[in-house]
């Protein structure tokens, strides 16, 4: 058996082993697709085991997440430092081999990718940030930015619509340093691809622009790594489609959906061994000459990174000012002080916050030069174009404004492929209530930690005329839902500048911008305080009879409804609440100055569904909310209709001091 298939099925087996000692995990494609994943790692990849992070690594994504025992069984035999018993403790709990790759658990893992299909999109976001960078970054004497975008993707990855949204962008885009493998194996859970996906991929790809390439067999490496080769060659980003036997080797299961979703069983591993003549009876093995082929690509990597580190020392003294901005862009530092910058929290008066965050959107794009990112398709609306810089396109790469089409899901995904790829920091933007196309990839954000900025704009029912279908009210609760997400709801130009300073310095997590489409006023008050996630705007004489609080356009309700309040001998505190979750961050201390706990009556006022309110006012307090769809009028109209208004807050005020 020469060196290739010996260390193909060194990768079948340590995959399939894994999933049978867990007797949980996927083993069709393992076993179908590790000749394409070794034909790629070992031949055609640009890599450095030793330093997983090194900048002009050669990324690759395994969009087909659920085949995670093959890309642990690569870290393992590529010398990446995840040990035998990481692969012997697959899916078991605080392991280095979760269910799917996690991103910052397993060195190696590019990035979370979840559900299938929205790693294309994460590898399309990769591949444009690169081309981005070398654009900023690379001169005729020095390509310090020069590396591929692969992704391994499968035919479910194929039926959803967030990988052709991207793969149609990345076309346009013309992303030359973007190669898909398609493992075809035409099997899904179901059964037969025939059942629901007959289409020809090939052409559909052509179409989008991109090279289309086929691999008859998918155990000929040679073949593969060929066709790699030959992809790297074209102006267009490509597709390899490689046609393999899903569960190759397992003579009772290859072919079959059995093998896709649940282990092979000990006695058919024992016959695939036998099949595959394979000699070894031990678990869990690793031939020597495995090894040794290895340590040799191994070494071969290192050599390669040192070359770079040489490049990058020679390009530094040749283009001091160039590198020193290389380092800022890949750094989490600020060129500016932001937090003392009279003119960041400049008032701007009644405007919409949508606006004041375009003017906001202005000051920061001087001071954070790798901002880059756009709009579905929206930028006028949402304010979210940086008027001093250009579109980023085919023909200009260096430009960071960007155009993403009418593609919120694929917009969001290729965001956090932007962000784990880094030397940019992305940010998208898009009417809130599309906020549901966009979640599923705000949830991997989110559970990566990635810090993306996210505008959203036409907050409410304030959106008017346009009616219910985009008026938002259940998306607030659904965002402040998830784990590590940032959701920030200013009420003004101050709020709104408190809002970027978050979602620019919070580096672990996601913010999302909720903005109003209608004029807000400046309330006196505001400002910083806005970074704790709640603070108090108004306030009376001695304890508070009771507690007034709000988000973004309701809190000039509450602010008006003070005064009348007072002049009705009632002791009011108006709490301006843009961000449950920087509150959340705060000490007890902090909290009980804002909200005693002795002051029961509390009143709370949202333009949206009244979900998760009841943690702040409790059991005897009370909230002004939107209890079912809105409806098209003019936000005025909408706002009294449903009982937003200065009279309404008073009266609800009233009934609990009563």
């Amino acid at each position: 058996m020469n060196i290739d298939n010996l260390t193909v099925n060194t990768l079948r087996f340590l995959s399939a082993e894994a999933i049978q000692k867990a007797n949980s995990g996927h083993p069709g494609l393992p076993l179908g697709a590790a000749p394409a994943a070794y034909a790629l790692w070992a031949k055609e990849m640009k890599a450095n085991p030793a330093d997983p992070k090194w900048d002009d690594r050669d990324r690759f994504v395994l969009s087909a997440g659920h085949g995670s025992a093959l890309l642990y069984s690569l870290l393992h035999v590529f010398g990446y430092g995840l040990k035998i018993e990481a692969l012997q403790n697959f899916r078991q709990r605080n392991s280095l081999t979760p269910g799917h790759p996690e991103y910052h658990h397993t060195a190696g893992v590019e990035t979370t990718t979840g559900p299938l299909g929205q790693g294309i999109a994460n590898a399309v976001g990769m591949a444009l940030a690169e081309s981005h960078l070398a654009a900023k970054f690379n001169t005729p004497e020095y390509k310090v930015v020069d590396h591929y975008t692969y992704a391994l993707c499968g035919d479910g990855c194929l039926q959803e619509g967030v990988a052709s949204e991207a793969a149609s962008l990345a076309g346009t885009m013309g992303l030359s340093k973007l190669i898909v493998l398609y493992d075809c194996n035409h099997i899904t859970i179901e059964g037969s691809t025939d059942v629901a996906f007959t289409e020809d991929v090939m052409k559909r790809f052509d179409a989008y622009g991109w090279d289309v390439r086929e691999v008859a067999d998918g155990n000929d490496v040679d073949a593969i790594a060929a066709a790699i080769a030959a992809a790297k060659k074209t102006d267009k980003p490509s597709l390899i489609k490689v046609n393999t036997l899903i569960g190759y080797g397992a003579p009772n299961k290859q072919g079959k959906a059995s093998a896709h979703g649940e282990p092979l069983g000990e006695e058919e591993i024992k016959l695939a061994k036998e099949n595959l003549g394979w000699p070894y009876t031990e678990a869990f093995y690793v031939p020597e000459e495995v090894k040794a082929h290895m340590a040799a690509w191994a070494e071969e990597g290192a050599k390669k990174e040192a070359a770079w580190k040489e490049l990058f020392e020679a390009y530094t003294k040749a283009n001091p000012e160039l590198a020193k901005e290389y380092e800022l862009w890949h750094s989490d530092k600020l060129a500016a002080d932001l937090l003392n910058d009279e003119d960041f929290w400049k008032d701007e008066g009644n405007i919409a916050t949508r606006a004041t965050s375009e003017k906001v959107l202005q000051k920061v794009a001087k001071v954070v030069p790798n901002l880059f990112g756009g709009s579905a398709d929206l930028a006028p609306s949402n304010k979210s174009v940086m008027k001093e810089r250009e579109y980023y396109s085919k023909e200009n790469p260096a430009g960071s404004n960007i155009h993403f089409g009418i593609r919120e899901f694929a917009m969001t995904a290729m965001a956090n492929g932007m962000a784990v790829h880094g030397g940019v920091r992305p940010y998208i933007a898009g009417f809130f209530v599309f906020s549901d196309y966009m979640k599923a990839g705000l949830r991997m954000e989110a559970l990566m930690g990635l810090p993306v900025i996210s505008i959203f704009t036409h907050d409410s029912i304030g959106v008017g005329e346009d009616g219910p279908t985009h008026q938002p009210i259940e998306q607030l609760a659904m965002l402040r839902s998830l784990p590590n997400y940032i959701v920030f709801r200013p009420c003004d130009t101050r709020e709104t500048a408190a809002g970027w300073y978050t979602a620019l310095t919070k580096t672990a997590s996601p913010t999302g911008l909720i903005l109003s489409r209608q004029n807000l006023p400046a309330l006196e008050g505001t400002g910083k305080g806005a970074l704790k996630g709640a603070y108090i705007l108004r306030d009376c004489e001695g304890t508070p009879d009771v507690l007034l609080m709000a988000s973004g356009s309701e809190v000039e309700l509450i602010y008006k409804a003070y005064d009348e309040l007072a002049a009705k001998g009632v002791k009011a505190r108006v709490i301006s609440m843009p961000s449950w979750e920087l509150f959340a961050e705060q000490d007890e201390a902090y909290k009980e100055s804002v909200m005693p706990k002795a002051v029961r009556a509390r009143l709370a006022v949202e333009a949206a569904a009244d979900f998760g309110w009841h943690k702040f006012v409790g059991l005897d307090g009370d909230v002004i909310s939107m209890d079912g769809f809105g409806a098209s009028a003019p936000a005025g109209a909408l706002f009294k209709d449903f009982g937003f208004t200065v009279e309404k807050v008073v009266e609800r005020a009233l009934a609990l001091v009563k």
